[in-house]
């Protein structure tokens, strides 16, 4: 289970380029999802790209988490020092920088609403409970601590364990207890079943045309179900949340094997770029686009401001570089516990799409 898969349709650097291509459905649904729901928000009604945030739901988030663990067996007995390096300071990094920056451009809002003491105050409170939509990369780290320290344990009980923590639907109104309980089991099962996800995605490669009748099987059993309000059920939530992962994997899959849309799979190759700076370029141009009404239909506005905030992000990044701006995505050495010369060598065979 925990061994070294083959890789199917590498690019440069050793990727897997159908794990781009989820990461970049992925990415483009949670930005298209902040979007619209924003949009929607701001102009008091809904427009006609909700039917496919909501047709996303059910899968969006599972497969994101499901694609993270794919690789962990990889990595997960390397020593402490390393391990925590790589997986936790990381991401805690770039979680304190983006959610400082995030608070940079809001405060003023907060401050002239409710104060000064305000903004410090959910500026310490974004310590213990993320910060707006950088909530993922908070989690993460978790999920990498609590898989290296029960790995000893049979597989079978973590993943009922987090299957019924899923099932639960559990509320508190904080963030970590309630996505942990929400999003466990799927990253588990990309760490359990990353044979059998690489198995599925092999076999659709090599099976286009049973791939393609199972996915439109899929996408209709998914539609009826959101449409009727039963996705998020609980039991029928966990299975969605599967099987829409695993439909994920097969369509990135079946795009890579002609890697027929670059784009996508360039956005997956730099999703954290995204997913870090994206709510800048979404939030100007929704202000913008609904402050000078050029464009009135809600629907046609969601889908300018989802790809200002994919582009926009994206320019920001290519900016930071010529700007030697690196370390708004690019860990320094400074802030790496383990120096260049004691970091494990890349393995070549795979990489994963972080």
């Amino acid at each position: 289970m925990n061994g070294v898969h083959k890789m199917q349709n590498g690019g440069s650097g050793g990727r897997v380029d159908w794990v781009d291509y989820a990461k970049g459905f992925c990415i483009v649904f949670v930005v298209m999802m902040h979007s619209t729901l924003g949009v929607e928000a701001a102009a008091g009604k809904d427009g006609w790209l909700h039917a496919l945030v909501e047709f996303a739901r059910p899968f969006r988030m599972p497969d994101f988490f499901m694609i993270s663990g794919l690789f962990l067996a990889q990595v997960i007995d390397r020593d402490w020092r390393t391990y925590l390096d790589r997986k936790v300071v990381h991401f805690a990094y770039f979680y304190l920088l983006w959610m400082t920056i995030q608070f940079v451009f809001k405060a003023p809002g907060i401050a002239a609403e409710s104060g000064m003491l305000e903004v410090a105050r959910l500026y310490l409170l974004s310590l213990i409970d993320p910060f707006g939509t950088l909530w993922f990369i908070y989690l993460l780290p978790i999920f990498f601590v609590v898989v290296k320290l029960l790995r000893r344990v049979p597989w079978p009980a973590i993943w009922l364990i987090g299957a019924a923590l899923e099932i639960s639907q559990i509320n508190t109104g904080w963030m970590v207890p309630d996505e942990f309980a929400a999003r466990f089991v799927y990253f588990y099962t990309g760490y359990i079943a990353a044979r059998y996800v690489f198995a599925l995605t092999a076999d659709a490669q090599a099976n286009p045309l049973i791939a393609l009748g199972g996915l439109a099987v899929w996408a209709m059993f998914n539609g009826v179900m959101v449409h009727e309000g039963l996705a998020a059920l609980p039991f029928i939530s966990l299975g969605m949340g599967l099987i829409g992962a695993a439909a994920v994997a097969t369509v990135s899959s079946l795009l890579a094997l002609h890697d027929v849309f670059k784009p996508l799979r360039y956005c997956g190759r730099n999703s954290i770029v995204i997913y870090l700076a994206f709510f800048l370029p979404m939030a100007v141009s929704r202000a913008a686009l609904l402050k000078t009404g050029i464009v009135t239909d809600i629907g046609t506005i969601s889908v300018i401001v989802t790809a200002c905030g994919v582009f926009g992000s994206l320019a920001i990044f290519w900016a930071a570089r010529r700007l030697a701006a690196n370390f708004l995505f690019e860990r320094p050495a400074r802030f790496w516990l383990v120096p260049e010369k004691e970091r494990p060598a890349p393995r070549p065979i795979l990489q994963p799409a972080e």
